[in-house]
């Protein structure tokens, strides 16, 4: 078994990942990025490091160092912290100078290679997380017509959207764009569609349409769940065996509690929605 590293951004993904992993004896190290820092590891007894996300070159060495073979990237990496005083060391200054823009796809596709060029492989992101996705469905909550139409349109921008690779999130109400999410991240994204559209908004979240699971795989928690709930939404939609519903049975329970409408559609190779009420 090859040996492993997590490295680790913001939010649970990485802890219940670690879990996981523990549970079936992989052989693994764990890299906390600085600036993200919000899972704890203490209880799983592993051996942790921190690195600060602008140190490329020292987590490459620590890697080799350790004699990992794969690592696995999970967590969420504010893209903002690229803006406001950050000081990449040499070789990350030279990979961010080669990129033709600092879209995410961009910037992690490069990270990726540089990766695999220094002999370390890295893993889809869905390695051993596949009972995080959920298949197409209407998990809670009533439909009914104009919610439908809602639904399609949220989850056809945010497809849209993704094609750009701006971002993954799109909020409606009434077939009008509420908000698209950009560089502030769902949650805030909730919030600005909710200061412009109010109750009843409708959000979709999609992955791209040629999506690298080794990176940036959607997800949703209880977090973005509450965001919604707080803001009277009226449903969610997201991209079925693409994106991550952590603590999904908690998830649905408050969804239904809340009336929120939940659900999971797909697209096909030619770009068209398969909608689970259309089944």
């Amino acid at each position: 078994m090859a040996k492993k590293a997590l490295i680790a951004g913001w939010g649970e993904l990485p802890r219940i990942w670690a879990e996981k992993a523990a549970a079936e004896d992989e052989d693994f190290i764990v890299i906390k990025i600085a600036e993200e820092i919000t899972a704890d590891f203490s209880e799983l007894e592993l051996e942790e490091y921190t690195i600060n996300l602008a140190q490329l070159n020292k987590m490459i060495a620590l890697l080799k160092k350790k004699g990992v073979e794969e690592i696995i990237l999970l967590g969420k990496v504010q893209k903002y912290h690229l803006f406001k005083d950050f000081e990449p060391d040499l070789r990350l200054k030279k990979l961010l100078a080669a990129l033709p823009n600092l879209n995410d796809d961009t910037i992690l596709l490069a990270l990726v290679n540089e990766f695999i060029e220094s002999g370390i492989e890295v893993l889809a992101q869905t390695y051993l997380l596949d009972d995080l996705l959920l298949e197409e469905g209407v998990f809670t909550g009533e439909l009914y017509p104009d919610l439908k139409k809602d639904l399609e349109f949220a989850f056809k921008t945010a497809y849209n959207l993704g094609r750009f690779d701006i971002g993954q999130t799109a909020l409606v109400k009434n077939s009008a764009v509420m908000a698209l999410e950009a560089v502030e991240g769902t949650d805030q994204a909730i919030k600005r569609a909710a200061e412009y559209g109010g109750q009843g908004l409708v959000m979709g979240k999609c992955s791209k349409k040629e999506q690298d699971l080794r990176f940036d795989v959607p997800a949703v928690g209880l977090k973005t769940l509450e965001h919604l709930i707080e803001n009277k939404a009226a449903a969610l939609i997201i991209e079925a065996g693409k994106t991550f519903v952590l603590d999904k049975e908690e998830f649905c329970r408050r969804a239904e509690e809340a009336g929120l409408v939940t659900a999971a559609a797909s697209f096909n190779d030619k770009g068209e929605m398969i909608l689970p009420w259309q089944n």
